[in-house]
């Protein structure tokens, strides 16, 4: 296990448990507002909202799931430790599922029970994902493997695809994955290029033996 973790990715230098404390509280403050903006946004009617946001639709661009994976990933790569990936992934997902759904609940009197599950599902599997998503900036064969995995992924939360037709959910998720392409990218053009031809190759396969997109 040393191995693997050494050969994937070296942690950095120790930083003061006050700079660690107050980065864990700053992402969880994070998540907080972010989940009560989304639910003020989807508690809002379209058209009082400003032009932009109706024009992009980001109410339901954050009902997806796209855009909260790409804030999870970089959270994890550009944590100090696969450790505090998943202390600070988690306690960010805690921050933004309970404030979104506290505001539904208390504010737009409201709770989806069967939906509020699958998000604290997810909530408590996040440090698990996050410990492995940490080493996909690593040098080694597995850690390109997580990148192209996660790439994958991001592919089939962004593109709606089959035999004959092709086309994304909107111009966000478009800029999500662009962004996940660039906190994932390798050392090299080449690297980066082949990571991403791979990663299309397994969302595809993905898509096939398990067809489901959360939207």
């Amino acid at each position: 296990m040393n191995k693997f973790l050494n050969n994937t990715r070296s942690t950095e230098n120790e930083i003061p448990v006050s700079r660690k404390i107050r980065n864990t509280i700053i992402i969880l403050c994070l998540g907080i507002v972010l989940g009560t903006f989304s639910k003020f946004l989807d508690n809002t009617a379209s058209n009082a909202l400003p032009f932009i946001f109706e024009y992009l639709d980001v109410r339901n661009f954050l009902g997806r799931f796209a855009v909260w994976l790409l804030i999870a990933l970089c959270i994890a790569i550009y944590s100090r430790s696969s450790l505090r990936a998943s202390l600070n992934v988690f306690v960010f997902f805690v921050g933004m599922v309970s404030s979104y759904y506290i505001y539904s609940n208390y504010v737009a009197g409201f709770l989806p029970k069967s939906y509020t599950m699958i998000w604290v599902g997810f909530t408590a599997i996040s440090p698990f994902l996050a410990f492995i998503c940490w080493y996909a900036k690593g040098e080694s064969k597995i850690s390109f493997m997580l990148s192209v995995i996660i790439i994958a992924i991001l592919f089939n939360f962004t593109f709606i695809y089959g035999w004959i037709y092709f086309d994304i959910y909107s111009i966000l998720e478009v800029i999500v994955f662009c962004c996940g392409l660039v906190a994932l990218k390798r050392n090299t053009i080449k690297e980066t290029a082949y990571m991403i031809l791979s990663a299309v190759v397994i969302a595809v396969i993905l898509n096939l033996l398990v067809p489901f997109h959360f939207s």
